[in-house]
C-alpha cells in the first residue's frame, strides 16, 4: 500500500503527467487570445509535449515561452498562412452549396481533394516547425510530406484533434474536461505518433538537454543549418 502512494509510484507519475498537461493546456488558451498568437502558442505546445514524450521536459512554462519566443515570427506567418487557405476553402464551399449556379462534379472532386491534402500537410506544421530549423516553404513541404510518409497516424491524428468537439457536441457536462485538457491532451497524443518520425530524421547521436539548449536537427538534406537553442533564448 505504501508503494502505491509513493511519489515514484505509477499513480503519482501519471497524476503528475496530468497536472503538467492541464497547466500547458490553460497556457495554451491564455496565448490564443489574441488569435494572431495561436500558431506561436501552438508551437510552444508542441515543443513541450515532445519533450514530455522523451523524458525530457523541465520547466513546463519556461520551456513553453522559450519555443513561443523563438519561433513567433515563423509561427505567426505560417499561421496567416494556413487562415488564409482555409477561409479561401471555406469561401469555395460556400459558393458551391448556395449558389444557383451548377458546377461540373469534377471541381467539388477536385476541392475535396485540395481540403485534404491542405489537412494531411498542416498536421505536422507546427510539430515541425517546433522541432526543427527551415524556411517557413519547407516547413510546409516536410509536413506534408511526413504528413503522407506516416498517412494512417496522420488520419489517426486528424481523429484525436476532432475528439474533443465530438466529445463537448454529445455531452456539455464534459466541456470542464474538454477546457483542461482540450488542447494539450491531443497535442501529447499526437506527439506519441509522430515522435519515432522525427527520430528517423534527426542525428543518431544528441544529447538530451534541457529547456535551455536543445540542439535543433539538421533538416531537409543539409539544405538548413543546425540551429543551437542558446541560454536565455
Amino acid at each position: 500500500m505504501g508503494r502505491f502512494f509513493n511519489m515514484d509510484s505509477p499513480l503519482f507519475s501519471f497524476l503528475n503527467r496530468v497536472a503538467d498537461l492541464i497547466i500547458l493546456n490553460l497556457l495554451t488558451l491564455v496565448c490564443c487570445i489574441p488569435i494572431f498568437t495561436v500558431g506561436a502558442a501552438m508551437t510552444g505546445l508542441n515543443y513541450v509535449c515532445l519533450k514530455m514524450v522523451r523524458n525530457e521536459e523541465g520547466y513546463i512554462v519556461r520551456g513553453f515561452f522559450k519555443s513561443f519566443k523563438q519561433n513567433f515570427k515563423q509561427a505567426t506567418v505560417i499561421w496567416l498562412l494556413i487562415l488564409l487557405v482555409i477561409g479561401v476553402l471555406a469561401g469555395d464551399i460556400f459558393i458551391l452549396g448556395y449558389s444557383t449556379v451548377v458546377f461540373p462534379t469534377w471541381i467539388k472532386v477536385a476541392l475535396l481533394a485540395v481540403g485534404l491534402i491542405v489537412l494531411v500537410g498542416i498536421m505536422h506544421v507546427f510539430p515541425v516547425l517546433a522541432r526543427f530549423d527551415n524556411t517557413i516553404r519547407n516547413t510546409f513541404r516536410n509536413s506534408l510530406y511526413m504528413g503522407i510518409l506516416t498517412l494512417p497516424k496522420t488520419i489517426l491524428m486528424v481523429v484525436i484533434w476532432i475528439l474533443p468537439v465530438v466529445i463537448t457536441a454529445l455531452s456539455f457536462q464534459a466541456f470542464p474536461f474538454v477546457f483542461l485538457l482540450g488542447i494539450s491532451g491531443p497535442a501529447f497524443l499526437c506527439a506519441l505518433l509522430y515522435n519515432k518520425t522525427f527520430k528517423r530524421f534527426e542525428p543518431e547521436e544528441e544529447e538530451v538537454a534541457g529547456d535551455y539548449e536543445w540542439t535543433i536537427a539538421v533538416e531537409d538534406e543539409g539544405e538548413e543549418g543546425t540551429k543551437a537553442e542558446k541560454a536565455g533564448r
